[in-house]
C-alpha cells in the first residue's frame, strides 16, 4: 500500500481540517494534480507542472483569491482555489472555481467541505459569480466521466454552455462545459471587490 493510499484509509470526514495554502504546500498539491494529467482527461494539460511553477501559481493567486488546502493527520488531501475569470474590470465580481481531490480519498466529502469554505471566503470578497470550466466527454471512457459535473449540480452549480469537441487528449475530442452559480445579489450600486491578500492583512492586525 502506497503511502498516498494511506492517507485516506480508514479516516471520517470530520478529521478533515481545511486552512489557507502555503508557498511550501506546492509539492504536495503537485502529487494530487499529476495523476489526473498522467491519467484522464479531467485536465487538458499533457505535462505535469514542475514545483516551481506551482509555487509560482499560489503565489499569484493567492495576492487575489483564496487556496484552500484539506488535510488530515497523515497529509493534505485536496485542493481548492479561485482565479480570474476574465483579466476585465467589470468581471472583478466573477471567479472561475478549481479542485481536486486525492484520487484515493473521492467521495469522502472532502470536495464538498472544500468548495463550502471557499464559497465563504468569496462571499467576504464580494465576489458573486462562480464558474467553473469542466473537461465532458460525448460518452463516457475509461479517461473522464461526468462525475465532476454532477458534482457541481449537486452544490448548486447550473449548466450554461457547451463547446463540442475542442479538447484533444489520449488521441480522443473531448467537450467542455461551463458551470455557474451565484452567491450575492446582483445590484445597481455593487460593493468594490476586496483582494485576499487585503483581508488577510487586515485580520491579522
Amino acid at each position: 500500500m502506497s503511502n498516498t493510499e494511506c492517507l485516506c484509509e480508514g479516516k471520517m470526514t470530520a478529521e478533515i481540517r481545511i486552512r489557507v495554502a502555503t508557498l511550501a504546500d506546492a509539492a504536495a498539491l503537485l502529487k494530487i494534480y499529476a495523476p489526473y494529467v498522467e491519467k484522464t482527461a479531467i485536465t487538458f494539460d499533457y505535462e505535469v507542472p514542475t514545483v516551481k511553477e506551482f509555487t509560482d501559481k499560489i503565489q499569484r493567486l493567492l495576492k487575489k483569491y483564496p487556496v484552500l488546502v484539506a488535510e488530515n493527520a497523515d497529509g493534505i488531501v485536496g485542493y481548492a482555489y479561485a482565479d480570474s475569470f476574465k483579466n476585465k474590470a467589470a468581471y472583478d465580481w466573477a471567479v472561475e472555481t478549481t479542485i481536486y481531490v486525492d484520487e484515493n480519498c473521492k467521495k469522502m466529502g472532502i470536495g464538498k467541505r472544500l468548495y463550502e469554505e471557499l464559497e465563504q471566503q468569496l462571499r467576504a470578497l464580494n465576489i458573486v459569480n462562480l464558474n467553473a470550466c469542466i473537461a465532458y466527454p460525448v460518452e463516457e471512457d475509461e479517461y473522464l466521466a461526468k462525475d465532476s459535473v454532477r458534482f457541481h449540480e449537486k452544490l448548486g452549480y447550473r449548466m450554461v454552455g457547451e463547446f463540442r469537441q475542442c479538447g484533444y487528449k489520449f488521441h480522443r475530442w473531448y467537450n467542455m462545459v461551463w458551470m455557474e452559480k451565484h452567491i450575492g445579489e446582483h445590484l445597481a450600486n455593487q460593493p468594490k471587490v476586496r483582494w485576499f491578500e487585503e483581508l488577510q492583512e487586515g485580520l491579522s492586525q
